[in-house]
Order: structure tokens, then sequence, then C-alpha cells
């Protein structure tokens, strides 16, 4: 970080500020505000949370990341939470856009992005006032906020007791929940044919010309390669739900690993034939995951990845100050 800072590659902010990030990459403009998350205080049930999380972790990962950021005395990026935001707060920042930003430029990756810094003291008590009462959904970064979480606890009234967060309003610039595909080492196509089998579950084979035209959001697509089967499921929860908790525990046999994918190309690449089985999973809506944490629920590891994401080092928050 002190190399960066004397070539001009990093620049440090000394004021207080609460900041909004916008970024544009392909084409898509997210923002939001970034600031430090007070995480130094727990629920004691669901109906207090305001933070919630969607999906499961390692906590092996989260262990290493903790470890990590204690070690460089740094939050590398900011995890992304999602709500609606309050009228007032959305005042805020378009009132905001109309000023100067305070940085503006390009990065490596193509992504453009605007910073502006607010730092009237009474104007964010106020917004953190409105923002109090409401809740969140992660959409990026489970396990740095249970990394964040573990350090509090072991450090607390320190630098901790905060965690780098942006808080975008979906209402005005949505981030695309897309799926994350699954390939299953050591899995046949036959394997899951008998475990829909034995589930009741209704399958058909299709043509692998145009199986990929057959997704829909009760119903996941599995190859071996060569042949294609469409297997429709219960619509009370999602389709990476029942493909976790139901169909996987009924197989004959594996998986051995599996294997997440973002994109169907890299998937289907990934299926060494007659010894795999790529799953092809439909996305999931945000009123689905909201669905699902509002009962208490959290849906498979990797069950979603949110695009487009911010690159990385694009805002950072250093625990030596």
């Amino acid at each position: 970080m002190r190399r960066w800072r004397e070539r001009g590659d990093l620049w440090r902010d000394d004021q207080p500020a609460l900041y909004l990030h916008e970024y544009t990459d392909g084409g898509v403009t997210i923002r939001g505000f970034v600031g430090a998350l007070d995480i130094s205080h727990r629920a004691a049930g669901p109906e207090d949370a305001a933070i919630y999380p969607h999906e499961g972790i390692h906590p092996r990962q989260s262990d290493e990341l903790a470890a990590r950021m204690t070690e460089m005395k740094l939050q590398p990026a900011p995890i992304l939470l999602l709500q609606r935001y309050p009228d007032d707060v959305r005042d805020v920042a378009e009132a905001l856009m109309q000023t100067a930003p305070l940085r503006t430029f390009t990065d490596r990756g193509g992504q453009r992005h605007r910073v502006w810094a607010l730092r009237d003291a009474a104007l964010i008590h106020v917004m953190q006032d409105r923002w109090a009462s409401t809740s969140a959904v992660i959409a990026d970064g489970h396990h740095r906020y249970a990394a964040y979480v573990r350090t509090q606890a072991s450090r607390p009234g320190t630098a901790h007791d905060g965690g780098l967060a942006m808080l975008i309003d979906q209402e005005s610039t949505p981030l695309y929940p897309g799926p994350i595909h699954r390939v299953l080492r050591g899995t046949t196509l036959e394997d899951l044919r008998q475990a829909a089998r034995a589930l009741k579950l209704t399958q058909r084979a299709l043509d692998g010309e145009h199986a990929l035209a057959e997704l829909a959001p009760e119903r996941i697509l599995a190859t071996d390669g060569t042949s294609w089967s469409a297997f429709d499921v219960p619509t009370t929860i999602s389709a990476v739900e029942t493909l976790h908790r139901v169909i996987i525990p009924t197989l004959p046999r594996g998986p051995q690993q599996i294997y997440f994918r973002s994109s169907v190309d890299a998937t289907l690449r990934d299926v060494r034939a007659d010894r795999d089985v790529a799953i092809i999973l439909p996305q999931l809506s945000i009123s689905d995951i909201w669905a699902v944490v509002r009962r208490g629920d959290l849906l498979p590891e990797k069950a979603t990845s949110f695009q487009p994401k911010p690159s990385p080092g694009v805002l950072l928050r250093s625990l030596k100050d």
C-alpha cells in the first residue's frame, strides 16, 4: 500500500466521509453508499436482524479471511448489501450526484468509476437514523461478512467494530442475481434419473441442440456431455435447494466432488463423458431470495452470483487508523 501511494496508484482520504460509489461495467451502472457497517451488536433472533445472509459458507474459508485481514490490517473491498432505499436517502444520493465527484477514473478492467464524499455530519446522522430501522440482504461477501463478525468478536472496541460495506438501492440500480451451475464429479446421468424416479419427479429426455431453451424457474437441466434431461422440481422451494437437499442425497452414488461454474459454457467444458453430470440451474429472483431469508433459512453455498461486481481494490479500508 505504501508503494501504491508513492506511485500515485492509491489515494488516501484523511477526512471522515460517507461515500457514494458508482461503477459502470458492460453498460450496466450500479450505485451505492459505502461506509463502515456497525457489526458490534448481535441480533437476539431473526426478528431483530438487520443484515441477512442468503447462502451458506465454509467456516474455514472465513477463518482464513479473518486471519488475512487481521494480518494486513486491511478490509480490501466492501461487501455488497441490497435494499430498497428510504425515499429521503435516495434524495440525498441524487443531490450528491449533482456535485463534482471526489474521484473519476477507469480501472484496468475497463470499469468506469465515480466517487463522491458526503461530509455533512448532521446529514449523515439523519441517514443513519433512517437506515437503523431497515434491513438488507448480502449479495456478495458472505465469507467476508462472517470474517468481520469473527474478528470483531475477538477485538471489540477497535476498528474491527466496523466492516467495509456498500449499500445498493436495488430499485434504482439493481444487481443481476445470475445462477451458479454445478458439475457433479463421479455421478452419471442415469444416477440422476434413478434419483428422480425414486422421488417421483417429472423428467424427460431433451434434444441437445435446443435443451437450454427448456430451462425454467421450476426446472433443472442435466447433461453428461452427450445426452440431456430435464427435471421438474417442486415449487415450494427453489431449484438449487431441491438439488442439494433432495436430489443429491438420493443419488445411488456420488458425487465425489461438486464444482461451481458461473457460465453455462464453462460448466459444459468441465464435463467428462460418462463420468460427470453438468447441472444447469435457473436464476433466482430477488423476491425468491428475500422469501428464503425471511423464513429464517439459507440457500446452499454458491446459490447466486450477483453481477456486475465492482473491481476489487477500488475502495479499501485501513484498520490502522
